[in-house]
C-alpha cells in the first residue's frame, strides 16, 4: 500500500512496489488516478440518485400549478445530471492536482503480510473509594460486595391456594372466594 494525501484525506493504493520502481511510479500515478475516478462517480452517482427521489416527491405537486410533472422532472433531472458531471470533474481534478506522497523518515520497504491477532479481551477494574468519601454506610457495604461471588438464589414456591369455586380450607363451607379469598383472586 502506497498512502498518497490531497491535504485532507489519505489513500492507500495498494500496488506492487517492484512494478511501482521500475515504471518509476507510473503504476502508482495510474492507480491512484483510477482509485480516486471511481471513488469520486460512485459517491456522486448515490447523491444524484438521492437527489432524483426527492425530485420525484416534489414534482409530483406541479400537477397542482397545471403543469405537467413529467415534464419538469425530466428538465429537473438533466440539470441535475449535469451538475453531477460538472461536481466529479471539479472533485476529482481538485484531489488529482494536490496528491502527494506524505514524507517518510527511513527506508521504504515492502509490507509484512498481515497477520490476525486476536482482540485483547476487556478486563474489569473495580476503583476503590475510601470510606471517608461514601457517606451513606449501605452505600459502603454495597460497595464492598462483590455481585458475581454471590450463591444463586432458590426461586420462592407459592403455596397451592385452593381454585376460586373450591370449597374454603377453613371448613365453613363457603366456595373460597367468598370466604378466605375474598381480594385475593
Amino acid at each position: 500500500m502506497v498512502p498518497l494525501t490531497d491535504g485532507r484525506k489519505m489513500y492507500n493504493i495498494p500496488c506492487n512496489l517492484k512494478e511501482a520502481y521500475d515504471t518509476e511510479c507510473k503504476s502508482v500515478v495510474k492507480e491512484f488516478e483510477k482509485q480516486i475516478l471511481l471513488h469520486i462517480i460512485d459517491d456522486a452517482w448515490k447523491e444524484n440518485l438521492r437527489e432524483l427521489d426527492e425530485l420525484k416527491h416534489s414534482v409530483q405537486n406541479a400537477s397542482y400549478e397545471q403543469k405537467d410533472p413529467l415534464l419538469i422532472f425530466k428538465l429537473e433531472s438533466v440539470k441535475l445530471f449535469d451538475n453531477m458531471v460538472n461536481t466529479m470533474n471539479n472533485r476529482s481534478v481538485s484531489i488529482l492536482m494536490r496528491a502527494q506522497i506524505p514524507q517518510m523518515q527511513g527506508e521504504v520497504q515492502e509490507a509484512a503480510p498481515e497477520q490476525h491477532t486476536q482482540r485483547q479481551q476487556y478486563t474489569e477494574s473495580k476503583q476503590n473509594l475510601s470510606q471517608e468519601q461514601m457517606t451513606d454506610p449501605n452505600q459502603a457495604a454495597a460497595a464492598a460486595q462483590d455481585t458475581r461471588a454471590q450463591q444463586p438464589r432458590t426461586p420462592i414456591i407459592k403455596d397451592k391456594l385452593p381454585g376460586r369455586n373450591d370449597p374454603c380450607p377453613c371448613g365453613s363451607g363457603k366456595k373460597f372466594k367468598n370466604c378466605h379469598g375474598k381480594g385475593l383472586v
